[in-house]
């Protein structure tokens, strides 16, 4: 439940459209549910602007299906992160049919989305750059996560270090964003060059793709830390859904 839906809840009240006690037990589920494996909070996205979001990776099949139907009955998004094709099919299988027809699944980017993307709640657009074909995962994270809380993506796909030459022609169109995610594994140098061209807030998202010294992205992460270029953060190794959770915030309109 989101504050707009408690708003409405609490004008049908008013309006003598629905009862106290009627109102009471829609209510009775809203901090949070005890599923004994998994306690869900409801709450969040009435703390936060976000529902909470289901990490898939180490969960069985009746687990994420339990907390997906969970946070459905409070008519919420539901969001899962790294979980395989095979296994979102199966909790598609679990669900409503209603929530079947709003279930989105990609197997790029490993995640798997119910609901209705909320339009019109974000400032500008968001740029998901990556340095190579082989970052895509992540960077398909970061950009189907963005989408899926409402943001417009502009995607820039395979213009790493290695040719330059290949990024300028963008250098107009990121610097209209409000917002630039930046995803490179191997050296991880790709944040530092875009830093020193743009203004905008860069978030910057080390990848494990690289040969035997990038040592699964440490390289990439320690080179984001230590940039010569001012105002890059960094996430954590591989965290595409981080980066977009944070530039989905700087993004957001506030409410005045």
């Amino acid at each position: 439940m989101n504050t707009l839906a408690i708003k409405e809840l609490l004008e049908l009240v008013a309006r003598g459209d629905t009862s106290v006690d009627e109102a009471a037990a829609k209510l009775a589920d809203l901090p949070f549910e005890s599923l004994g494996y998994a306690t869900v909070d409801h709450h969040r996205e009435l703390r936060t602007g976000f529902p909470e979001v289901v990490y898939g990776a180490g969960k069985t099949k009746d687990q994420i299906s339990g907390i997906v139907r969970s946070i459905r009955r409070q008519g919420q998004n539901a969001l899962v992160t790294r979980v395989s094709v095979d296994v979102a099919e199966e909790v598609r299988a679990e669900l409503s049919d209603a929530d079947q027809t709003n279930t989105v699944i990609d197997p790029v980017a490993q995640l798997l989305f119910v609901g209705e993307v909320r339009k019109g709640e974000c400032r500008g657009r968001v740029a998901v750059v990556s340095a190579g074909t082989s970052d895509l995962p992540v960077a398909e994270e970061a950009a189907k996560t963005l989408e899926f809380f409402g943001n417009e993506v502009f995607r820039v796909c395979d213009v790493g270090v290695a040719g330059l030459h290949r990024l300028l022609p963008f250098r107009n169109k990121l610097e209209e964003c409000e917002v630039v995610i930046v995803v490179a594994g191997m050296e991880g140098a790709l944040p530092s060059v875009l830093g020193g061209l743009l203004s905008r807030p860069m978030i910057a998202v080390p990848t494990s793709v690289g040969h035997g010294t990038n040592f699964g992205g440490v390289t990439a992460l320690l080179s984001m830390l230590n940039s010569c270029s001012s105002g890059i953060t960094v996430v954590n190794i591989d965290n595409g859904f981080g980066a977009a959770y944070a530039a989905s915030l700087i993004n957001r309109k506030r409410e005045v």
